[in-house]
């Protein structure tokens, strides 16, 4: 089949001798009025999509002999084709007395994790309708994202709708999808403990490389590649073995673990799509990002749940693997704002996500620590070394080498320059006020619930 003549529907005015028939589809989610020239009507009746948008609302069909008007070509990018398919949407509505609502749906995966809440916080915000993707589970894991029930109380969705679903299943993804037809998509769902990875390699890379295949795929099943916007959350461990201080976009990728190989391939696999079927895919490469909905079993959260529990006397002493570990850390608020940004953009780009700055696991211990009026002073070397509190003498800190990785990642900063300079996007929360706000957060939560 030949590619059809693109006529634009102007050149069609009501009673046109040129026009021989309309075909109307109920696919269609544009508002806009998209009209198709065909060389003959076999053409048309075997093609059923709008080429740019895959919406149609009614193709106007005419023969090789049609002069004039309808014999006009558009030889144009796909998005400038998206853009006069907006235009004409905006001339129907206002010729039809109808507002015209530019449409704002996002499915988001991992939406009951500490980054999809936020995120899912900031789209709700935006008039956004959100669609969830939830795991299911014998016991509640929507802690995060109940305060967003339209009625927390009787769970009642509102704008906020979740689905059961998991990336290890396409056909449920496919299912999603088709249903709810996005325009925007972030891949947050992932197993994303570094350490964890470790011990379950297969699941990991299953999950967090082929599940974001998965999506892409389901994305072009459903017929979405040129209308769905797609986010995936890469992650600065695919730098691992630093290739360069600080990393970029353009730094060598050295994972160090299933984790970081695993969103590897999810990374590529996004370039991949991006260049062979022209979809509005991109990376985020987000360095380390805290908040006090961070995990239990991750580093910052454990240190300032049991600086907290110390604080109260519920605890005494807590233990950490390698203290010398170096990360640029940010708050996941701060960067559930670049995610937004990167899918506003005219073009798809990667971007690295950072504060730019670099703190130790050590230092974040003494900052929770000072935090509570304890200052922390080191003993010993290696596994042997603790941690003691300088005022009591009591020891707070361990180290067990059962928390070392097999591989081990010194040292991550970010350089976010070109979000700086091409999404205007900076970091507002700096390093002494995450570890603030996040021992304050568990004070108060230990406080009601010394078990949580």
């Amino acid at each position: 089949m030949t590619s059809p003549r693109l006529a634009p529907t102007c050149s069609l005015p009501i009673g046109c001798d040129h026009r021989r028939f309309l075909l109307r589809t109920t696919n269609c989610l544009c508002p806009a009025v998209c009209s198709f020239g065909f060389t003959d009507a076999e053409e048309a009746r075997r093609f059923s999509h709008c080429k740019h948008s895959r919406r149609v609302l009614i193709g106007v069909f005419v023969s090789p002999s049609s002069p004039g008007c309808c014999d006009s070509r558009l030889q144009t990018s796909r998005r400038s084709e998206m853009a006069q398919c907006s235009e004409t949407a905006s001339v129907s509505s206002a010729v039809n007395g109808e507002p015209n609502k530019e449409r704002k749906v996002a499915v988001i995966t991992g939406i009951t994790g500490q980054d999809g809440s936020y995120l899912a916080e900031f789209l709700l915000a935006r008039g956004y309708e959100v669609h969830g993707i939830l795991r299911r589970s014998s016991s509640f894991n929507t802690g995060r994202i109940e305060h967003l029930y339209q009625n927390p109380q009787a769970h009642t969705e509102g704008n906020m709708k979740l689905h059961y679903g998991d990336l290890t299943d396409s056909t449920c993804l496919v299912k999603i999808i088709n249903q709810v037809k996005p325009t925007e998509i972030y891949n947050l769902g992932a197993q994303s403990h570094v350490k964890i990875s470790f011990e379950l390699a297969e699941y990991t890379a299953n999950v967090d490389g082929v599940g974001t295949l998965r999506l892409l795929d389901a994305i072009k099943t459903c017929g979405l590649t040129n209308s769905v916007k797609f986010y995936q959350a890469s992650t600065s461990e695919l730098y691992g073995k630093v290739q360069e201080i600080p990393q970029k976009e353009t730094t060598p990728f050295y994972p160090r673990s299933p984790y970081g190989a695993a969103k590897l391939y999810a990374y590529w696999i996004v370039v991949n799509f991006r260049e062979a079927y022209n979809m509005f895919a991109v990376n985020g490469i987000l360095f380390n990002h805290e908040s006090p909905r961070r995990g239990s079993n991750f580093v910052t959260r454990k240190i300032s749940r049991s600086v907290a529990k110390i604080h109260l006397g519920q605890l005494e002493s807590f233990s950490l693997g390698n203290l010398d570990s170096k990360r640029d850390w940010g708050h996941a608020n701060d960067y559930v704002e670049a995610m937004w940004l990167m899918l506003q953009q005219e073009e798809p780009e990667d971007f690295v996500i950072a504060t730019g700055e670099v703190h130790s696991v050590r230092e974040f211990v003494e900052k929770a620590f000072k935090r509570v009026g304890k200052t922390i002073v080191w003993d010993g070397k290696d596994e042997k070394e603790v941690g003691r509190c300088q005022e009591t003498g009591v020891v707070h800190v361990k180290v067990d080498p059962k928390y070392f990785r097999p591989t081990e990642v010194d040292y991550l900063q970010g350089d976010s320059t070109k979000a700086y300079q091409k999404m205007g996007w900076k970091p507002k929360v700096t390093f002494e006020e995450l570890v603030k706000e996040m021992v304050d957060a568990d004070i108060e939560l230990m406080k009601k619930n010394p078990n949580a």
